[in-house]
C-alpha cells in the first residue's frame, strides 16, 4: 500500500518513516513509502492515483499539512484518508476543520503513529476491495 509522507523537512520525514516501519502493524498492509516534500508533488501524487494513505505534517512549510488535507479532501475524488501529524493537542479542532481522518501529536510516539497509520490502511484496504 502506498503511504505519501509529505513534509518540507527532511528530518521530520525519516522520523516518520522510521515510526511506519515495513508495516504498521501485522494485519494491515506493507507500507511502501513515498516522500514528498511540497504541495504540488503531493496533488500530482493523488491526482495520479498512486496514493493510499497520506501521512501530513500539520507543520510543513509554506504549505502546512491542515490547508493540504483540507485542499485534498475539497478537491481530489475518492481522495485518500490522512493522518495529521499536528505539533500541539490544542491544534485538534484544527484537524477536525481540515477532515484528517486521524491525528497524532509531537513528539511522535511510534507505537500511536503506527497503530492510528494501521487502522486506515486497513480500512483503505476494505474500500479498495469491495469495490
Amino acid at each position: 500500500m502506498n503511504v505519501a509522507v509529505y513534509s518540507h523537512d527532511a528530518d521530520t520525514r525519516a522520523e516518520l518513516k522510521l515510526a511506519i516501519g515495513r508495516r504498521p502493524a501485522p494485519d494491515a498492509p506493507d507500507a511502501e513509502i513515498v516522500e514528498v516534500a511540497t504541495a504540488p508533488a503531493l496533488f500530482r501524487l493523488l491526482d495520479a492515483g498512486g496514493v493510499d494513505v497520506m501521512v501530513l505534517d500539520g507543520e510543513a512549510q509554506p504549505a502546512g499539512g491542515m490547508g493540504v488535507c483540507r485542499q485534498a479532501k475539497d478537491e481530489i475524488y475518492d481522495c485518500p484518508p490522512a493522518l495529521l501529524v499536528i505539533a500541539r493537542a490544542d491544534d485538534r479542532w484544527l484537524a477536525t476543520w481540515s477532515r484528517a481522518d486521524a491525528v497524532v501529536s509531537h513528539p511522535i510516539d511510534p507505537v500511536a503513529l503506527a497503530r492510528e497509520l494501521a487502522g486506515l490502511m486497513r480500512s483503505r484496504a476494505a474500500a479498495i476491495t469491495a469495490r
